[in-house]
């Protein structure tokens, strides 16, 4: 196949690499010359612009957007829309609102595939999880760079129409944010308890067979590996919030209860205010790193 690729950030190039590994074509352009020169290194086809970009591609478009949500898928939509029509696709694979993801769908003359994306840097050698919302065809059409990006067939699945993608993943990250609050409610006791505990060696005795084990939990071992027992001076702030406040809007509205989620999200917030001290956000900050190499706020 041939992909065209817009949004060279991080996600960007292993969403490029992948898919070139995998002995597809892609064009690829982002505002940054340096991330397009990047990406022809790689072994893409370097585009000047998004009009370049598709100039380049053959019939039957394939683009994938990976460019920060809000503004900026918008502004690019702008740009595309004149240059696709009914038979191409356009794949949104960042974290855009279900809702906004829903409305681009029906205002854009190609298929409209919200796709959320999920597995973070680590996804540049495993590949990552993949929710798609949209058309069925469009979807199937897809599959071969799905099957690149993700970490294979069964690490993606179409979910429903236009905006199921985006509302998984929605989900998913706050299913995300409860679970680094239990893990990091789990070793602040540990921490604070009776016994004088290497949480590392914890964390990796826990991950050998035993019913918590995960990659978060893998992620622990390594934030108290890199950082001690202690956390360093891994500061009380968990940065992050947009999708988990969806989620709990999303649940009020639906009149589901979602007292963990909830909490969490809570928890994220009280950590920005003055004088927060507690274990289990420091943890939780540390393992946002970890997963999606987001800043680490430390202790000044």
């Amino acid at each position: 196949m041939q992909l065209g690729v817009i949004g060279l950030g991080r996600m960007g190039q292993i969403v490029v690499n992948r898919v070139l590994d995998a002995g597809h074509d892609v064009v690829a352009f982002d505002l940054s010359a340096e991330a397009v020169a990047t990406a022809a290194d790689a072994g893409a086809e370097p585009a000047e612009s998004v009009e370049d970009l598709v100039e380049r591609l053959g019939d039957g478009k394939r683009i994938w957007l990976m460019v920060p949500a809000g503004d900026a898928v918008d502004a690019t939509l702008d740009e595309l829309n004149p240059l696709v029509g009914e038979k191409d696709v356009v794949v949104d694979g960042g974290n855009s609102h279900f809702e906004e993801s829903t409305r681009r769908a029906e205002s854009v003359d190609a298929a409209y595939l919200d796709c959320g994306t999920s597995g973070g840097p680590a996804g540049a050698e495993l590949g990552f999880s993949l929710m798609v919302g949209g058309p069925q065809w469009a979807y199937d059409e897809m599959t071969p760079v799905f099957d690149a990006v993700a970490t294979g067939p069964n690490g993606h699945d179409r979910m429903g129409p236009a905006g199921s993608g985006h509302y998984v993943k929605m989900v998913h990250n706050g299913v995300e944010y409860a679970l680094m609050q239990t893990y990091g409610e789990g070793f602040e006791l540990l921490a604070e308890g009776r016994y004088d505990l290497d949480l590392e060696a914890v964390a990796r005795t826990w991950n050998n067979g035993a019913v918590i084990r995960s990659w978060l939990l893998e992620l622990c071992e390594e934030a108290f590996r890199e950082e001690g027992t202690d956390l360093g001076d891994v500061a009380d702030h968990v940065a992050g919030g947009s999708t988990g406040t969806w989620t709990v809007q999303e649940a009020l509205e639906q009149e589901v209860p979602v007292p963990l989620i909830y909490q969490a999200l809570s928890e994220r917030f009280g950590s920005r205010a003055p004088e927060s001290g507690r274990f289990s956000r420091r943890l939780a900050n540390r393992l946002r790193y970890g997963f999606g190499r987001h800043e680490v706020a430390r202790e000044e």
